[in-house]
């Protein structure tokens, strides 16, 4: 095990600082990672990847609230009706749609971005749905409350 410090910030602007124990090729995994991308530092890394971590928890286990972003759907083409089908789903959550875009990832596959923003328990069900659908490969939602 490798032992890494990280800084968190609270409330007040104070700093707290804290360490983990990690395998070793992880913490080499997550340096080069973190460099890649060009963060200043593996705190900033560390903060960043926890709030990402936060956000991805709350948001699948929250039963009220506001959230907001994005649901990634990629469908086949070949499949009778799907286009209509998903359309139709979009259109019973109209209140929670915002938008949508697609594009042709290949020739029998569309990726469909569809914004949303309104209660989490409608989101849900939106997302439900549309995984549930025959002819729907991946259905990925990245949402974060306001």
């Amino acid at each position: 095990m490798q032992h890494i410090s990280g800084v968190s910030l609270s409330n007040d602007g104070s700093v707290r600082r804290f360490s983990i124990s990690l395998p070793p090729t992880l913490v080499e995994e997550f340096d080069e990672t973190w460099r890649s991308v060009r963060y200043e530092n593996r705190s900033k890394a560390v903060h960043d990847a926890i709030r990402s971590f936060i956000t991805d928890v709350q948001w699948k286990t929250r039963e009220t609230g506001i959230v907001v972003g994005t649901i990634l759907v990629l469908y086949y083409l070949n499949k009778p009706t799907l286009i209509e089908r998903v359309a139709l789903v979009q259109h019973r959550f109209r209140q929670v749609v915002r938008s949508t875009q697609q594009f042709y990832v290949e020739e029998n596959k569309v990726m469909e971005v569809i914004a949303v923003e309104g209660e989490v328990e409608e989101i849900k069900r939106l997302t439900q749905e549309l995984m549930v659908m025959k002819g729907v490969k991946q259905v990925k939602p990245s949402l974060i409350s306001p």
